[in-house]
């Protein structure tokens, strides 16, 4: 993938990863430019989530896990001891498989990182919070309902306020796992029709089981498998003309 300085977000280099003595990534090296949607493509249990979690070192969380290589945003080496992990995490955001709302109002929800970094203007944090719910895609379903529980929302509203919840923070970089796994089609389309108009703005990365899905909202693709990145480019080009076998295999469907 080609690495433009003046567009790239983000550059893993030779990255290793392990949980305790076993290694789940093996010597990837990966760029991300603002401005595209990257979908991170393979089988269950080859990695990709795990790589996803390393761009804002949420895997720090878990017991005995290690990281080797480098990760870079912008000029700033993410592991290095002096990063602040908190700021990390606003300028690089995260939406999960499934929704995570707070047991609070759907405005509370929006504003929730505004707040806890000392936002207290009341105009201020209305006009972030619809901001960022039309960025969303989610203002002309609850508008009228922004005192209402967010737990009162279907799956896909509550997926879409989530992302309205990073947002709110402007972050740069968007990192999604498996947004879409629990929605039904209609919700599924009102996402990605959101994620376009998003990466006008951002740098978006998603894990997909979902090759249509890679296809139709990507603008490039990575295939990993058992730990290793195989291969990476334009989505048109992994699809339809792809260079190694094993990329060929899993994109028309022959395991996975």
């Amino acid at each position: 993938m080609q690495v433009n300085n003046e567009f790239t977000k983000l550059i893993a280099s030779n990255l290793n990863f392990f949980y305790g003595s076993k290694q789940v990534l093996k010597n990837i090296s990966l760029s991300f430019n603002k401005k595209e949607i990257t979908a991170l493509i393979g089988p269950s249990g080859c990695g990709k989530s795990t790589f996803l979690r390393t761009l804002n070192r949420m895997n720090d969380l878990i017991e005995g896990a290690r990281l080797e290589g480098s990760i870079k945003f912008g000029d700033e080496e993410i592991n290095h001891q002096h990063c602040d992990v908190v700021e990390l995490r606003r300028r690089i955001g995260m939406v999960f498989q499934r929704p995570t709302p707070f047991a609070k109002s759907i405005f509370e929800n929006v504003v929730y990182g505004l707040k806890v970094s000392g936002v207290r203007n009341k105009s201020l944090l209305m006009d972030k919070a619809e901001e960022s719910l039309r960025r969303a895609a989610l203002w002309d379903e609850v508008k009228d309902r922004l005192k209402d529980s967010a737990l009162s929302l279907s799956g896909g509203q509550q997926q879409r306020l989530c992302i309205a919840r990073a947002l709110a923070v402007e972050p740069e970089v968007l990192l999604m796992d498996e947004p879409a796994s629990a929605l039904d089609p209609i919700a599924t389309e009102k996402l990605e029709q959101g994620m376009e108009e998003l990466k006008k703005d951002l740098c978006i990365i998603i894990v997909t089981h979902n090759m249509q899905q890679a296809m139709r909202i990507s603008d490039n693709t990575a295939f990993f498998y058992m730990g290793e990145l195989i291969e990476h480019g334009p989505t048109k080009q992994i699809f339809s003309n792809a260079t190694k076998v094993k990329t060929r295999q899993y994109v028309s469907g022959s395991f996975g």
